[in-house]
């Protein structure tokens, strides 16, 4: 191979996506980096290093680099990615590859810096960003760059963005550090309080996967969980149903759904409009959450639609903008 090709990276706070021209997505890898700290080496990254969480010694840490959508440690998300690109091996004998590369939309000019700098000392010629509700409606099928409006809500692992897209921008949009380890952190906290049981970060999750909803009543489901007795200290078994997790995600939830609601009221009635005949697309990791589609057409009075493999949204979105990047109208995003 001589020549670089061409990739983007939906860099998030749960996990990684790369998706290198001509080949689709190649990667798909929890964003954590295994590290020994005494001798600070990087030890295992991605699945391998998630599969460490909770069950490492002392001097051995799991850490996740990126906090709320943004890069919380420097050195590691740079090894993390540097390790990622080495293993797909994208670079050509004489060049480096183009990278677009993914964030919230909120963030400050020192943390679009900080992306910046980890992609292009990770091997990238030139590095583009862009905002995530931008490409995750690009790749959730959306025609973002006709006079109308599109309403995208991207919950990923960190960050929820709500954005209404029109002549391919954003006219409003927010974003809130409330998402998927939001939801895990409340399942968590509800059963230390209620039934003083500690469970770890990945049976909270298993929990959300396998038996969560966030609509009244449209789940019953059980789910037998073991952790670590609070008052004896023991390792203890419990069953927990779908309706206790409900009552857990709700205050969370809304939080969302009050997000989006703020968005809909700044957006100009003629977008509205659009909005009521064409529907919100949910995008990313959390729009797999159970009922949530449900509970936000029931609060915002609009059809709402989970996009197809949400999860792969925003890499398929950096993927189309890179197959047309020296193309108009993609040529004005980067």
């Amino acid at each position: 191979m001589f020549l670089a090709r061409d990739i983007g990276i939906d860099l998030g706070t749960a996990s990684v996506l790369i998706y290198v021209k001509g080949k689709g997505i190649v990667l798909n890898e929890p964003s954590v980096v295994a590290i020994d700290q005494h001798t600070k080496r990087v030890l295992a990254v991605g699945e391998e290093a998630r599969r460490m969480v909770g069950r490492t010694p002392g001097h051995i840490v799991a850490i996740r680099p990126l906090k709320d959508g943004v890069i919380a440690d420097f050195e590691i998300t740079e090894a993390m990615l540097k390790h990622f690109l080495s293993k797909l091996n994208v670079k050509g004998w004489f060049a480096k590859p183009r990278i677009l590369i993914c964030c919230p939309t909120n963030i400050t000019s020192v943390e679009r810096k900080a992306i910046k700098e980890a992609a292009e000392k990770s091997g990238g010629k030139k590095v583009y960003l862009e905002e995530e509700p931008k490409v995750a409606a690009i790749g959730a099928g959306m025609d973002i760059f006709q006079p109308s409006g599109n309403m995208v809500i991207d919950i990923g692992g960190g960050t929820t963005d709500v954005a209404v897209l029109s002549m391919g921008d954003i006219v409003t949009s927010a974003s809130i550090k409330v998402a998927g380890d939001k939801f895990d952190q409340e399942i968590l906290n509800y059963i230390k309080r209620e039934y003083k049981l500690l469970i770890g970060e990945r049976t909270a999750e298993e929990i959300k996967i396998n038996i969560a909803t966030v609509f009244p009543n449209a789940r019953d489901e059980a789910m037998d969980i073991r952790g670590r007795d609070l008052v004896t200290g023991l390792p203890r078994t419990i069953t927990i149903r779908s309706g206790e997790i409900e009552k857990a995600l709700r205050e969370t939830v809304y939080t969302i759904v009050q997000t989006a609601k703020s968005v809909l009221e700044r957006t100009p009635p003629e977008l509205s409009a659009d909005i009521i005949d064409r529907g919100i697309f949910l995008t990313g990791g959390g729009a797999l959450l159970h009922g949530i589609d449900q509970l936000l057409a029931q609060e915002l009075k609009v059809p709402v639609f989970i996009a197809e493999n949400p999860m792969d949204c925003v890499a398929i979105g950096t993927g189309l903008m890179l197959d047309n990047i020296d193309k108009a109208p993609y040529r004005q995003l980067v």
